[in-house]
């Protein structure tokens, strides 16, 4: 059975660091690119960050550039997602994916199958 199984949220105050893991079972990890995006109340999904199959693609969206920053570890088969000087608008559920092979490699916003409950992070003072 394919899971990816997010953990790391909280709540922190703005400024502050969270560091989001997405722990992956059930499939070739490396085979796949892997991307982190939120959704916060009454907002629509939004990619935050995706990693290719052997970081040698890595996408990081606008609204969090130069703040979060994503890795990972294929011997761990986990995605981390790196996130500093925390904004009360990063206030979301966090959820990781699988990038949809099928569209081609690495990273292009396809997602394949379904995701978990994912982590809540709230920022907030």
């Amino acid at each position: 059975e394919v899971q990816l199984v997010e953990s790391g949220g909280g709540l922190v105050q703005p400024g502050g660091s969270l560091r989001l893991s997405c722990a992956a079972s059930g499939f070739t990890f490396e085979d796949y690119a892997i991307s982190w995006f939120r959704q916060g109340a009454g907002k629509e999904r939004e990619g935050v960050a995706c990693i290719g199959q052997n970081e040698d693609n890595i996408d990081v969206g606008d609204a969090v550039k130069d703040r979060f920053t994503i890795s990972r570890d294929n011997a761990e088969k986990t995605v981390y997602l790196q996130m500093n000087s925390l904004k009360p608008e990063d206030t979301a559920v966090y959820h990781c994916v699988r990038e949809d092979p099928k569209f081609g490699p690495g990273c292009h916003g396809r997602y394949l199958g379904v995701w978990g409950q994912g982590t809540l992070v709230t920022v907030s003072s």
